[in-house]
């Protein structure tokens, strides 16, 4: 009898220690999530942070065989240089502690700063920098980082000196901060070599070449503000420009560094009315050469200094933005003479608390424009009052842009609930605009090359293309469903979307609710590349290089998968040259969008299911191995968890 019931004692207390957790609502705060994941350019590493709730990030790095190598807490917003030797990210100072800190209404300049964490992939060596305000790494070379230092905390001295308050006071010294700038700091990340410049306010890294442009108030009170341009392969400094407390803004360089353009406002005064000038400047000139000012227009339109300036891929163009003068207030007038009335009426196209939204953006609205960077120079404004918007295509190199208006039908759209624009296309080489489409809902675009308009049209449910140069107008898809075919709402049912554009404007690939279509866009006819209708499964295209703005028919293509009836999921390749495809992985997941890495064939991407975390996973292009790379939420197995089966 004692051993039977020592027996069921032991019984009982193994099913007791056995049985799972039961998830319920504190559970939650324990499961973390994955920021910012990312795979170096070799395809070498994957950095990524956990965040635990509201609790502080844990940077993670680890090598491609899913070994760990650093980890670090409170780090966060990790990049690899373009060498794939270094990993730099911040660290934070702890979350509980700022909260505290908060509450005691400690000022924010007295708040603890970021720390810069450098950490080198070779040797496994980390190194901090206190007190960086930001950072930034080139994007398509390695070998240098650039930092801003905040402004170091000084307690004053509450000892009051008796003779240097009778002696002459000094001049007071210039101070760090948002108007005089902050202190740059540039490292070579090889021999950890340092050189500071003072009261930087704007850096910028060029994206291919190696050259690094800053702008400072100047060294101290009595310098004149400037703009330097660094080249690191000359290890030459070039002082490009320099006024008396001038303002700059809008520093850019084309994607070698040959180029650099920025906008300058050199009026030391007061004055409403900015006299903002566009700047540029060429490798070899000693100084940078004005090109607009308000007088150059004749239309009173000065440059922006809120508009992105960016040059053109093949950099004959330096794109820009032509601002409206604002409207200039009667400073004359007391607070008490100044009315302030909202006018509220039927017919306004928008309403008035939108307006109140958009009052920031509609006061420093600027019209796209480009000065062509030959010989001459000469200026073409693009959009104007008449179509206020822009959109370029083959990085800037296109001879045409596209413009739209939503003004004429914003009022209707308050009840329709569509948008609809005019468009018109512009001749970018002298500015000539030539009316297009009216009235269309729905994304409209320009092909990569500029020789088609292209779109589509919710109202008919259609996509389209009209040749610029021919002015021809093609319905591609008029009495073919490439809308969504399950769509039962009183509204205009959205396109399944578009792969993109081949070489040279040549074909556009479309997708039904399951195939991928390849349409000549002048005559209309088309071909289906996929066969997904006849097993019920879903062909999508995978952008892995997007620095391409079309699809490379000559290279195999990555497409995703999807099967309606068995819901699994998965990744196949297509060979345009034969139309085949070869599936490379399926299961009864969903995978995520995967990122290739920049100068290597290996893919990060996700993997998850109802019982399977999205967790990071990496494989080469074809698939051939999976390596498993983060375990965020190990503790699930301790918790009672649900089962999916298809009925």
């Amino acid at each position: 009898m004692k051993t039977a019931l020592s027996a069921l004692l032991l019984l009982v207390t193994l099913s007791l220690t056995a049985q799972k957790k039961v998830l319920d609502h504190h559970d939650f705060e324990k499961w973390n999530t994955i920021k910012k994941p990312t795979i170096s350019p070799k395809g070498t590493h994957v950095m990524y942070s956990l965040e635990q709730g509201e609790k502080d990030q844990f940077l993670h790095i680890k090598d491609a065989a899913g070994k760990a190598l650093f980890s670090y807490d409170r780090a966060k917003d990790g990049a690899f240089t373009y060498d794939s030797n270094f990993a730099v990210f911040s660290i934070g100072a702890w979350k509980d502690s700022i909260l505290a800190m908060k509450r005691r209404k400690v000022k924010k300049k007295d708040m603890p700063k970021d720390t810069l964490g450098i950490y080198t992939l070779t040797t496994g060596q980390l190194q901090k920098i206190a007190n960086v305000k930001s950072y930034k790494i080139p994007e398509k070379w390695a070998g240098y980082i650039a930092y801003q230092l905040e402004a170091e905390s000084t307690k004053k001295d509450t000892v009051k000196d008796t003779v240097t308050s009778k002696s002459k006071k000094k001049k007071k010294a210039k101070k760090v901060g948002k108007k005089n700038g902050y202190h740059l700091v540039v490292q070579d990340l090889t021999t950890g070599q340092k050189d500071t410049f003072k009261f930087v306010t704007a850096y910028r890294f060029a994206k291919k070449g190696k050259h690094l442009v800053w702008a400072t108030s100047g060294e101290d009170n009595e310098s004149n503000a400037a703009v330097y341009a660094l080249n690191f392969d000359k290890a030459k400094l070039t002082k490009v420009h320099e006024a008396k407390k001038a303002v700059y803004s809008q520093l850019n360089f084309s994607e070698s560094g040959n180029h650099l353009g920025f906008v300058v406002d050199a009026d030391s005064t007061k004055v409403q009315l900015r006299p903002r000038e566009l700047f540029h400047w060429e490798q070899g000139m000693e100084k940078a050469e004005k090109l607009v000012d308000a007088t150059t227009t004749g239309n009173d339109l000065r440059p922006s200094a809120t508009a992105e300036l960016h040059f053109s891929k093949d950099e004959t163009k330096l794109y820009f933005g032509l601002a409206k003068p604002p409207v200039l207030k009667d400073t004359l007038l007391t607070s008490e003479e100044i009315v302030n009335v909202e006018v509220w009426t039927y017919d306004e196209p928008r309403l008035y608390t939108v307006q109140e939204l958009q009052l920031k953006n509609d006061t420093v609205q600027a019209y796209t424009s480009v000065i062509h960077l030959g010989k001459k120079k000469t200026l073409t404004q693009l959009a104007d009052a008449t179509y206020p918007d822009s959109y370029l295509t083959d990085k800037g190199n296109a001879n045409m842009a596209l413009l739209s208006n939503p003004t004429p039908y914003a009022l209707e759209s308050q009840w329709t609930g569509e948008r609809a624009r005019d468009y018109a296309v512009v001749d970018v080489t002298n500015g000539n605009h030539k009316k297009v489409l009216t009235k269309v809902a729905g994304r409209v675009r320009l092909s990569p090359k500029g020789t088609y308009v292209f779109g589509y049209n919710n109202a008919e449910s259609t996509w389209f293309t009209h040749h610029i140069e021919k002015e021809q107008y093609k319905n591609l898809t008029k009495g073919q469903v490439f809308y969504d075919e399950l769509h039962d709402s009183p509204s205009f049912p959205s396109p399944y979307g578009f792969a993109g554009w081949t070489e040279k404007d040549e074909a556009l690939l479309l997708y039904d609710r399951y195939d991928i279509w390849k349409f000549d866009p002048g005559t209309g006819s088309s071909t289906r590349l996929t066969k997904g209708r006849e097993t019920q499964t879903v062909y999508r295209y995978v952008q892995l290089n997007w620095e391409k703005e079309h699809i490379d028919t000559t290279e195999k293509a990555l497409l995703t998968t999807f099967n309606e009836k068995d819901k699994n999921s998965g990744y196949a390749s297509y060979d345009f040259k034969n139309k085949s495809i070869q599936p490379l992985v399926s299961g009864s997941y969903r995978y995520g969008r995967p990122t290739k890495a920049a100068l290597s064939e290996q893919l990060l991407f996700t993997r998850q299911s109802f019982t399977e975390f999205p967790d990071l996973h990496m494989a080469d292009i074809n698939f051939s191995s999976q390596q498993k790379m983060s375990e965020a939420n190990p503790q699930q197995q301790d918790y009672n968890w649900g089962t999916i089966e298809l009925v």
